[in-house]
């Protein structure tokens, strides 16, 4: 079942009417944005005449409207290509919340080069980008079957044709530097045109592909997610979770992007807790941390003789009882300072 956009539910996504394309909805599902400035006018008079521009996938780019052609969230414009020929893109957003855009991206103004946007694409070049988009599929798998035929140790994940069919952009993974000289010449030979090879991390391959996480939702890198940051173990290791590679990492075979997602509110509370390497002196016995609940402001202690058997002591009674070890002060044993019934763990054995 496809998700419908807001557009969708209204009958008005991406319909452009000048072009005569309404009855086929073009819904861009990948970083989807929402232009809630589209019916306000501009305070300052012109309308900011920088437009973002979506293309297949996740790749936007953002070009100048020099012309001041009136364009809406949902146009087909034909832009300027970064070679020969031109391209076709969807417009996504126009307005002042191209400002925000670029800058969310932390992209310099002054280092970005602007190409431009030359007209409203027209329907005999919207017919022409739709019968390239439909070679794209069989082309793919005739370029994984060419690369595979030259031994190269990379994959092939998408190929994207320019808006006239003068150049395609091949885009691929590897963890080795390739030479893709016999590639070019096998590619440009059978598709008969300019071939462009465009290396991409894992991560952007999976938000180039798309697909189903763990979760039951779509990916988030192919749906909404930008910027990717920088996941390591840690972030597991302050949500107290374990560390099983196999669940913490994604079908990117990176760790998941969404155990940053709640790391700040976990270091916020976790700054309460005394170190859980601490170890507290009891009547009993000496003892140590084998959990904590983090939100609750409750830690699992139990005996190093006994690790099987655990209690759930409150943080406050932590700090109370380590401040006491410090004075070389013993307390009472870990039964009578829990606040609920010990909890059993049982270890299994299997026989042969």
């Amino acid at each position: 079942m496809e998700k419908l956009c807001s557009g969708c539910l209204t009958n008005k996504c991406f319909i452009n009417k000048e072009n005569n394309i309404s009855n086929k909805k073009q819904c861009l599902k990948k970083l989807n944005v929402v232009d809630w400035l589209s019916n306000i006018k501009p305070p300052f008079g012109d309308e900011y005449d920088i437009v973002e521009v979506q293309f297949k996938n996740d790749r936007k780019e953002f070009f100048h409207n020099q012309n001041k052609i009136a364009l809406f969230k949902g146009d087909f414009v034909t832009v300027e290509s970064k070679s020969i020929g031109y391209d076709i893109g969807i417009v996504t957003l126009t307005g002042e919340l191209v400002k925000l855009q670029i800058r969310n991206k932390n992209i310099y103004f002054s280092s970005l080069k602007i190409k431009k946007i030359y007209r409203k694409s027209t329907n005999i070049e919207i017919n022409i980008w739709k019968s390239l988009k439909k070679k794209e599929s069989i082309y793919l798998s005739k370029s994984k079957k060419i690369a595979k035929n030259l031994n190269l140790s990379m994959k092939i994940c998408d190929v994207e044709y320019q808006g006239d069919g003068e150049k395609a952009i091949v885009y691929y993974t590897s963890e080795n530097r390739i030479d893709f000289r016999k590639l070019i010449k096998r590619l440009a030979l059978s598709f008969r045109i300019s071939i462009e090879m465009k290396q991409i991390g894992y991560r952007q391959e999976s938000a180039k592909i798309g697909g189903i996480g763990t979760c039951g939702r779509e990916l988030c890198c192919s749906t909404w997610l930008k910027n990717f940051k920088s996941v390591t173990t840690n972030s597991a290791r302050y949500q107290q979770l374990s560390i099983n590679i196999e669940k913490l990492t994604g079908q990117c075979s990176k760790l998941k992007c969404c155990l940053n997602y709640e790391l700040d509110a976990y270091l916020s509370a976790i700054k309460d807790f005394p170190d859980i390497n601490s170890k507290i002196y009891t009547e009993k016995g000496i003892a140590q941390c084998m959990k904590i609940d983090v939100f609750k402001k409750k830690m699992w202690f139990s005996y190093i003789k006994n690790p099987n058997t655990w209690f759930i002591i409150e943080i406050k009674k932590i700090k109370e009882i380590l401040e006491k070890n410090r004075k070389n002060q013993k307390v009472a044993p870990l039964e009578e300072l829990s606040i609920i019934n010990v909890i059993q763990k049982t270890e299994l054995t299997f026989k042969d």
